[in-house]
């Protein structure tokens, strides 16, 4: 499946920006998804994730009760609602999928990976 991320961009802190992960190729359905990002001179970090039928979602501690993943797999898509940015939100945010893992909260559980989409935050 080949994946592409849209929807980053620049925000000023306490602000909201939607990232949309759009798969073609395949069906979106019977894959878990995940969103990643990297800041500069960071290593990548594992974001959010959500299973094969939208009933698991999970995220890292920094993003919990701002960060909302869902899917619309009638539009193959898996988006990343961001709500109160902050300047440490900062990086290139990717999506992943994976059909062999259920609940993937790794990189190393993932196996098909998108371009990524800039987010600047502004303090």
């Amino acid at each position: 499946v080949q994946l592409q991320a849209s929807g980053g961009g620049l925000v000023q802190a306490g602000g909201s920006l939607r990232l949309s992960c759009a798969a073609s190729g395949r069906t979106f359905s019977g894959y878990a998804v995940g969103w990643f990002r990297q800041a500069p001179g960071k290593d990548r970090e594992f974001v959010a994730a959500i299973n094969r039928s939208g009933s698991w979602k999970y995220y890292t501690d920094s993003v919990k009760g701002r960060f909302t993943i869902s899917r619309e797999d009638a539009k193959n898509t898996v988006d990343l609602q961001m709500n109160s940015l902050k300047p440490e939100d900062t990086a290139v945010y990717s999506c992943a999928a994976t059909l062999a893992n259920s609940y993937p909260t790794s990189s190393k559980n993932f196996d098909s990976w998108g371009q990524g989409t800039q987010v600047t935050v502004s303090s």
